[in-house]
């Protein structure tokens, strides 16, 4: 029972912050002053667009992790398969370099790749944060098939050896299939990641803007309810597409 009651606690304490973005989305309020309640509207759902350079980094924040995700999701399940199933030399300090990105603070991670892209002469922009996440995430795709991957019974391929199957059709009919509920976790916790992150970002972005980017410079004037909005929207759609995968993996 009352590990019942602290886990309802810590679930309610985490969506507090959600709700309370979620309700002021709603607030018919001045939009420079969103601080209070002055009343109830769909106003700033029907006007999300309104703002030009708020839709343009959140198409960025969208571009950025779409593009991040899908690296990494390929990278990090293609090491992740080696680390589970293959035995090399330098697996160990594979192991812990993956580990590593994990780790590693943001802000020292960050404070690196700008040392890095500023001595090598690179523009900081789009290529670059995608680089910058594609690096953080990785790291947890790896870690998640990796996990999958040790998982899996090895008399099943060996069986499809046996009966005349090649590399490539045993990883397509039966490798794939088994570790694809791992890479697509892997794949949604990159999405997240990326869409959301402010300190790498911050290190390298430079003159591209995204969501939370955006967010953090306009504290100074103060924080349109469309961003509320949009916040309650990606929110709901991250637990919408959550709850799909899991749909799926219990149908499988």
């Amino acid at each position: 029972m009352i590990g019942r009651l602290y886990t309802w606690a810590l679930v309610g304490w985490l969506l507090l912050p959600v709700a309370v973005m979620a309700v002021f989305g709603f607030n018919d309020a001045d939009p420079r002053r969103n601080v209070r309640w002055d009343g109830f509207t769909l106003h700033w759902y029907a006007h999300l667009l309104d703002r030009p350079d708020l839709t343009r980094a959140l198409l960025n924040s969208l571009a950025i992790a779409l593009v991040s995700a899908a690296v990494a999701t390929v990278l990090g399940t293609l090491a992740g398969l080696a680390l589970g199933r293959h035995r090399f030399r330098g697996r160990g300090s594979a192991n812990v370099l993956v580990l590593m990105t994990i780790a590693c603070p943001e802000l020292v991670l960050g404070a690196a790749l700008l040392s890095l892209f500023v001595t090598l002469n690179v523009p900081r922009g789009f290529g670059t944060v995608v680089a910058a996440h594609v690096m953080v995430a990785l790291g947890f795709v790896a870690v998640t098939v990796r996990a999958r991957v040790g998982a899996l019974d090895p008399a099943v391929e060996e069986a499809a050896r046996d009966l005349g199957a090649g590399p490539w059709t045993r990883f397509r009919l039966i490798t794939l299939p088994l570790i694809a509920p791992g890479a697509v976790a892997g794949a949604l916790l990159a999405f997240t990641l990326s869409i959301d992150d402010f300190v790498l970002t911050g290190f390298t972005a430079g003159s591209t803007v995204t969501f939370p980017l955006w967010v953090y410079g306009s504290l100074r004037t103060g924080v349109p309810p469309q961003v509320n909005a949009l916040g309650t929207l990606l929110f709901a759609a991250g637990v919408l597409v959550a709850a799909l995968s899991a749909r799926s993996r219990r149908a499988s």
